[in-house]
C-alpha cells in the first residue's frame, strides 16, 4: 500500500517528466534524424565500397583464370601447329634423301656410264692442256715476235741517228768523237758510222746542178729518146721521210713476204667438240658390242 501511495503522489511529476522529455525529443528529432541519416549513408557506402573492392577482386580472378586458360588453349594450338611443321619437314627432308637414293641408284643403273664418262674427262683434260699448251706457245711466239719487233726498231732508229751523224766518223788524220784514243777500241757508234752510209743531200747546189749540164727533157740529150704520147714527166722520188705515223719500207716489205700464221681459233675447228664427243660415243658403243658379243 505504501508504494501505491508513492506512485499516486509521483503521477503528476511522471506526467511534466513524460511531456519535459518529449519536447525535447521533438527539438532534437530532425537533428537526430539527419545524424541518423548520415551515419547510415556512410555505413552504406564502406559497405558498398568494400562489396564493390570484393567484386572487382573476384572479378580479376575470374579474369585471371579465363585469359590463363584461353592462353594455354591458344599454346596448345601453336604446339600443335609447331609440332605439325616439324613433322611435315622431317618428312620432306626424309622424302628428299629417299628420292635422292633412288635416282641415283636408277641413274647409275640405266642412264650413266661412269668409265665412259671417265674417259670423257680425260679427253677433255688432254684437250685442255693442248689448248692450254698452244696458247702458251702463242703467247710465247707473240713475245718474241714483240721482242723482235722492238729489237728492229731500235736497230733502225741506231741506224738512222748513225746516218744523221755521220759526219762525227773518224778519217785517218783526225780521230771521231766515238774513237777516243784514250779507250782501247772503238765505240759500238764508231762502228756502226762505219758499217752505214751518210743520209742523201735533200737539193743539190746550183754549182752542181751547173756542173751536171741541162737535164730538163727538152735538152739535145732527151732528144733522141722516144717518149709515149701524152705522157707526163714522173716526179722526183721525194728523199726526205713523209710525216706521220708510217712505218719505214722495210718494214712494211717484210711483213708482206712474211709467211701465213693462223691463230689458235682459226686452226681449232667450229665443231671440234662435238666431234669428240662423237668419237668418244662411238669407242663407247664399240666396247659395249664387245662386252655383249
Amino acid at each position: 500500500m505504501a508504494s501505491l501511495v508513492r506512485l499516486q503522489n509521483e503521477i503528476e511529476r511522471i506526467k511534466e517528466e513524460y511531456f519535459t522529455r518529449n519536447r525535447i525529443a521533438e527539438e532534437n528529432r530532425q537533428r537526430e534524424n539527419e545524424a541518423a541519416i548520415l551515419i547510415q549513408s556512410w555505413f552504406r557506402g564502406c559497405q558498398v565500397r568494400a562489396y564493390l573492392s570484393h567484386l572487382h577482386r573476384k572479378a580479376t580472378i575470374i579474369q585471371k583464370i579465363w585469359r590463363g586458360f584461353t592462353a594455354r588453349a591458344h599454346f596448345r594450338q601453336m604446339v600443335k601447329a609447331a609440332y605439325f611443321i616439324m613433322k611435315m619437314n622431317f618428312y620432306h627432308e626424309m622424302s628428299v634423301r629417299i628420292q635422292q637414293r633412288w635416282r641415283g641408284y636408277c641413274v647409275r643403273k640405266y642412264s650413266h656410264n661412269y668409265y665412259a664418262r671417265k674417259r670423257y674427262m680425260e679427253g677433255l683434260a688432254r684437250k685442255n692442256k693442248q689448248i692450254r699448251r698452244d696458247l702458251e706457245e702463242f703467247s710465247e711466239f707473240q713475245r718474241r715476235e714483240r721482242e723482235s719487233m722492238a729489237m728492229e726498231r731500235e736497230e733502225q732508229e741506231k741506224n738512222v741517228q748513225a746516218q744523221r751523224m755521220h759526219f762525227l766518223l773518224s778519217t785517218k788524220q783526225c780521230p771521231g768523237v766515238f774513237n777516243s784514243p784514250f779507250r782501247p777500241g772503238p765505240d759500238e757508234m764508231e762502228l756502226r758510222l762505219r758499217r752505214t752510209k751518210p743520209l742523201p743531200p735533200r737539193n743539190i747546189p746550183r754549182d752542181r746542178a751547173s756542173l751536171l749540164g741541162n737535164t730538163s727533157p727538152s735538152s739535145p740529150s732527151f732528144l733522141g729518146v722516144p717518149r709515149a704520147f701524152g705522157a707526163k714527166p714522173l716526179p722526183p722520188i721525194p728523199s726526205k721521210k713523209p710525216q706521220g705515223p708510217f712505218r719505214g719500207p722495210a718494214e712494211v716489205w717484210a711483213q708482206r713476204q712474211r709467211g701465213l700464221e693462223p691463230s689458235l681459233r682459226v686452226q681449232t675447228s667450229i665443231s671440234d667438240l662435238e666431234q669428240a664427243q662423237d668419237q668418244l660415243r662411238s669407242g663407247e658403243w664399240r666396247n659395249h658390242t664387245m662386252e655383249t658379243m
